[in-house]
């Protein structure tokens, strides 16, 4: 999609969760979560052309799978800030989705976070104004997070957001294999007797004691994950046997799973050979960082 000089632009990148505990349910439904995040090199572009009226166009690979418009957390999250703002200069969001939808990435959610930064920006509001932050907490559980793309500890049902924490690059590969998982479905297989129970602690700088922090950590969301979508438990297995794999895991609710390497052609070489036995799949080198590139 073409972009021109009066075009705001912002990237959406991909969120990671390094581990993921469920610490309990809530008398309302929800279940109350403890997530140490970080942000992918790659994810999704979101343009705002002021000329043009509110409203959403979207382009890409996986455009098709994105649904009605009407119905896409960009154009909620304008709703929501436009309720917090009076007089909000809106226009035509253009979104280029690269990301697998219902992936496990937060791409509809670093989606909405995107369209609210890029309102900020057109509406001259300073990035932590509060109304941009309740309205990314009124989008999404995982809107508030997104909206600096900042490596960190999010609790609660998301609401909760840690200070940023000066992580390590870490080079990995990012694979799902083309399976949507719906989150609600995930949540609904959760055996409440098999949550972790001790808390993350402390997240370690260093590199080597951050691969051993994450170790002893994991998702709890896996096995009900696999219970959703076998093909997990395959992509779990194909990527903790690629040569020097560090750490292999499942992020969000699924599908997409993640290997960690210590260096960039590591992860180059996993993904090229992951690539020759399963060229269904959606493979893609990335670098996992504390902020958005």
């Amino acid at each position: 999609m073409a972009v021109v000089e009066s075009d705001l632009v912002e990237q959406a990148p991909a969120k990671i969760n390094f581990t993921l505990r469920v610490v309990g349910r809530r008398a309302d439904g929800y279940h109350e979560l403890e997530s140490l995040v970080a942000f992918a090199d790659l994810g999704d572009t979101l343009q705002l052309r002021l000329d043009g009226p509110a409203a959403l166009k979207v382009s890409g690979v996986y455009a098709g799978a994105c649904g009605a418009p009407a119905h896409n957390l960009v154009l909620k999250a304008a709703t929501a800030l436009a309720a917090q703002v009076a007089g909000l200069k809106l226009g035509t969001f253009l979104l280029d989705k690269e990301l697998p939808v219902a992936a496990g990435l937060g791409g509809g959610s670093a989606d909405a976070a995107a369209a609210l930064r890029l309102l900020a920006r057109a509406n001259a509001l300073v990035p932590d104004d509060p109304r941009i932050l309740a309205a990314a907490a009124a989008t999404g559980a995982d809107v508030p997070v997104c909206v600096e793309s900042r490596a960190r500890i999010m609790r609660g049902i998301g609401e909760k957001l840690g200070t940023p924490l000066d992580l390590p690059r870490l080079d990995a590969v990012l694979v799902n294999p083309g399976v949507a998982v719906a989150t609600k479905d995930v949540f609904a297989r959760l055996d409440l007797a098999k949550l972790a129970k001790t808390p993350l602690g402390e997240v370690p700088r260093e590199r080597n004691a951050l691969f051993d922090c994450l170790g002893r950590a994991g998702n709890d969301l896996t096995e009900s994950a696999i219970a959703c979508a076998p093909v997990i438990g395959e992509v779990l297995a194909a990527i903790a046997a690629t040569p020097r794999c560090r750490l292999a895991r499942m992020s969000g609710s699924g599908g997409t799973c993640f290997a960690l390497f210590d260096n960039p052609g590591e992860a180059e070489a996993a993904a090229r050979s992951l690539r020759q036995s399963h060229p269904d799949w959606w493979i893609m080198p990335a670098t996992l960082g504390s902020s958005r590139p």
